[in-house]
């Protein structure tokens, strides 16, 4: 039989906006690319990057409204 479990680390404390917006920047990056590919690539490569750009802003809005952005302040609950 095994031993004790241990106990589960705490999590990790991360600001999720920045992780979006670093991802952001590399969607730009490979729009790019793409575009200076220009006619050796399929199309669908440009709308795939243009989503890719898109949509985090979606889901950095949808944060906002859920109240999950903003509060990394020191007033911060450190539980939630």
């Amino acid at each position: 039989m095994p031993g004790p479990l241990k106990q589960a680390p705490p999590p990790l404390r991360v600001d999720t906006a920045r992780v979006v917006l670093a991802g952001i920047g590399v969607w730009v990056v490979a729009l790019v690319v793409v575009l200076l590919l220009g006619d050796r690539l399929d199309r669908t490569w440009t709308w795939t990057c243009v989503a890719g750009i898109g949509l985090p802003f979606l889901g950095l809005a949808i944060m906002r409204w859920q109240g999950q952005l903003g509060r990394r302040g020191p007033d911060a609950d450190p539980d939630r």
